[in-house]
């Protein structure tokens, strides 16, 4: 039986306006896992102008258009300090494409607009002509095979204080160069990987639930989760053309 005392609160950040193509279901994922694992989870939504919760446990974003960057903006920079506090002090975090770019050092529009980030990630984005768009499959070290969507003009370099998710087996990644995908931190993560990511690579949502369970409660004892479908369906995922 599990112990429901043992909450984890998830922090939606900014839903209204950074939550486009699937990116809800990264929450559902692992709302529903936690519970499967014997956790309690607690979803709190994050927008402008509210009050910022206490106790986070895993933060998760998602993304948006530059408008929905823009709108954020002056927000993110006012809680900036405040989750740059979370993740020194490795509370985990998945921030896909938009908030990906966001949580680097800065995102540079098409038309040289400049959006500051936070700097929790050591990356630089610089949005293209040239839109990268389709199915991705890349490997990681930590992972294995991730699958997901791209779709993405802005291109993204890692600087020296991050290193990549992955590395692009199919599709193009982090910008049209170097057959990088994401970028990690201490226990952030940072991807364009749409579909939404985590359904399809659930280790990476377990991960997640680990790194909060352990630092919250000093250990993290798996449940017995029939996983026995999730290869079939990344095998027809990863079958999908580009």
């Amino acid at each position: 039986m599990s112990d429901t005392k043992k909450t984890l609160t998830i922090l939606h950040l900014y839903p209204r306006d950074m939550n486009i193509y699937g990116d809800y279901g990264n929450i559902l994922v692992l709302k529903q896992r936690a519970k499967w694992h014997g956790y309690k989870p607690e979803i709190i939504e994050y927008n402008p102008g509210d009050n910022f919760p206490k106790n986070v446990d895993i933060v998760v974003g998602g993304g948006g258009q530059d408008s929905g960057q823009d709108k954020i903006q002056a927000d993110l920079h006012k809680i900036g300090p405040t989750l740059q506090k979370l993740a020194n002090s490795d509370t985990p975090m998945l921030v896909i494409c938009g908030l990906y770019q966001l949580f680097g050092q800065f995102f540079q529009t098409q038309d040289k607009h400049i959006i500051k980030g936070i700097g929790i990630l050591d990356i630089e984005t610089i949005a293209k002509s040239e839109r990268l768009i389709g199915n991705v499959t890349i490997r990681s070290k930590q992972f294995g095979d991730v699958i997901g969507y791209e779709n993405h003009s802005g291109q993204t370099f890692l600087n020296e204080g991050a290193k990549p998710l992955g590395t692009v087996i199919r599709g193009t990644g982090n910008n049209s160069k170097d057959m990088t995908e994401g970028a990690c931190t201490n226990n952030v993560i940072g991807s364009y990987l749409h579909g939404s990511l985590l359904p399809k690579n659930p280790k990476i949502a377990d991960w997640l639930i680990e790194q909060a369970a352990t630092k919250k409660y000093g250990s993290f004892k798996p449940g017995n989760i029939d996983d026995s479908l999730v290869p079939l369906a990344r095998e027809h995922a990863m079958k999908r053309p580009r």
